[in-house]
């Protein structure tokens, strides 16, 4: 994996099921369930996940960044005026948090490390 690269993209969805079943029928794409709030999806192109979310989806996508260094990344996210929107958090397979960039749109950033 390399820093600063476009890693995966995350979708809200309030009924995973119905979600899953459209994308592989419609497109084939391959499902694996992590718990019930979360299935992550390849065959896509790039990979890719869906999370429950039961409130109004307004901007239903994340866009996830890769860094093997986090610390580093978002020292230099705030250096250059981005704002820490989620503390660094650990998840299954890693750590990641996310950041607001000048123009107000949310991504994250994930390390395996």
């Amino acid at each position: 994996m390399k820093n600063n690269r476009i890693d995966y993209i995350e979708f809200k969805a309030s009924d995973l099921e119905s979600v899953k079943d459209f994308y592989s029928k419609a497109f084939g794409w391959v499902f694996t369930d992590y718990g019930p709030t979360y299935t992550s999806f390849t065959e896509s192109g790039i990979e890719g996940g869906f999370e429950k979310y039961d409130g109004k989806i307004t901007n239903g996508v994340l866009i996830v960044l890769y860094h093997e260094n986090l610390q580093e990344i978002q020292s230099k996210i705030i250096k250059s005026n981005g704002i820490i929107s989620k503390a660094i958090f650990s998840f299954p397979g890693g750590r990641r948090f996310h950041f607001i960039d000048p123009a107000g749109n949310e991504l994250a950033i994930w390390s395996d490390k």
